[in-house]
């Protein structure tokens, strides 16, 4: 198989995003398992090195994602204009330069010149000020691929934690999740699983809302009228889906090392146990897109810009993750094509 082109978008040009990339793909390693594509500008680049004091980084400039090299780290300039750069502040400028590189990606995956994303974090609220209209990556990609079936998952190894809801208020969790969303949510993980991470027969644990998953309907319903149909539906289609568990005793037991992954309801209850287990090595999936895309587990970081101490870890991982994420879904496609010509063909005894 060829190697992965691996486009990485800068982020926010004020925060740790560039110091980050550029120390990981600083590894030796990188250019031997990818061909990694950076999409920002020389200018940019050559500022946040300096930050980051790797004199040795070096890349070949290159006009789009068609026009690169392998064995080399590539850059596309996405704009040629000099940039005020405000490390450690949230300014226009850093929203729209993030959404430019992201964009100039976009287009080189949609055209087939590259084959996995790696994005580097945005603000929020610099991104507000260009009237991005998202909350963030996941949305912002869902809408632009028209995918119903995007969903954040992390990854740390083998723990894998999706969410059915993500940025909305707590407030809103328990109106917003029915039993339709839910099962769409294990249907999608399953699908997931097995595309993406060669997981046969998937094995899902599903956490409850309530303290006690309910106990029985005395602190709360939603998980014998919502979350347990969703779940014996899911099964009844074939999925291995077990729960509702009680989300405090599942991770104090450490139930999670006998699945696959598990489904939270709302972002706090999948990424609060996620972090204190893998703070600082995990990743950010979206699942669900038609192609692959990764991110570090952290956000711009203004109050460590600047100081040539932010860990990279976090986005090494993502980068080997998108490229083994991308493998498995080639091998994926290409062993169901193959199967349904193999269906398709007529026997030598049909023939006869």
């Amino acid at each position: 198989m060829k190697k992965i082109k691996l486009g990485l978008t800068i982020g926010d040009l004020n925060g740790i995003g560039p110091e980050v990339l550029i120390k990981a793909i600083s590894d030796k390693r990188i250019t031997d398992i990818c061909t990694p594509v950076i999409y920002a500008s020389a200018k940019v680049v050559s500022y946040h090195r300096n930050i980051a004091k790797i004199d040795d980084f070096r890349y070949k400039i290159a006009m789009s994602g068609e026009r690169v090299m392998d064995g080399r780290i590539n850059l596309v300039n996405c704009w040629t204009e000099n940039v005020s750069i405000n490390i450690g502040n949230v300014t226009e400028e850093g929203g729209k330069y993030a959404k430019l590189a992201l964009d100039s990606a976009l287009y080189d995956l949609r055209e087939g010149h590259i084959d996995a994303l790696v994005t580097a974090p945005i603000n929020k609220e610099a991104m507000s000020k260009i009237d991005f209209g998202f909350k963030g990556h996941t949305d912002y990609l869902q809408n632009y691929t028209n995918s119903d079936d995007a969903m954040m998952i992390m990854l740390d190894g083998d723990l894998r934690v999706a969410l059915v809801t993500h940025h909305i208020p707590l407030a809103k969790v328990s109106s917003t999740i029915t039993k339709d969303l839910i099962l769409k949510s294990i249907l999608n993980l399953n699908e997931t699983l097995k595309k993406d991470f060669d997981k046969e027969k998937p094995l899902i644990a599903v956490l409850g809302l309530n303290p006690h998953a309910g106990d029985g309907g005395v602190i709360g319903k939603e998980e014998e009228e919502i979350i347990r149909p969703a779940i014996l539906d899911a099964k009844n289609r074939g999925v291995f889906a077990n729960g509702p568990f009680p989300s405090d005793s599942f991770w104090g037991t450490n139930n999670h090392k006998k699945y696959d992954a598990i489904l939270a309801m709302y972002h706090d209850q999948g990424l609060i146990p996620f972090k204190l287990l893998s703070f600082g090595r995990g990743v950010n999936y979206t699942g669900g897109l038609p192609f692959v895309r990764t991110s570090p587990d952290h956000g711009t970081g203004y109050d460590i810009v600047g100081k040539n101490i932010a860990n990279h870890e976090s986005f090494l991982n993502a980068i080997f993750d998108a490229i083994d994420l991308a493998k498995n879904r080639k091998e994926y496609i290409e062993a169901r094509k193959n199967a349904i010509e193999k269906r398709a063909k007529p026997s030598e005894e049909a023939d006869e």
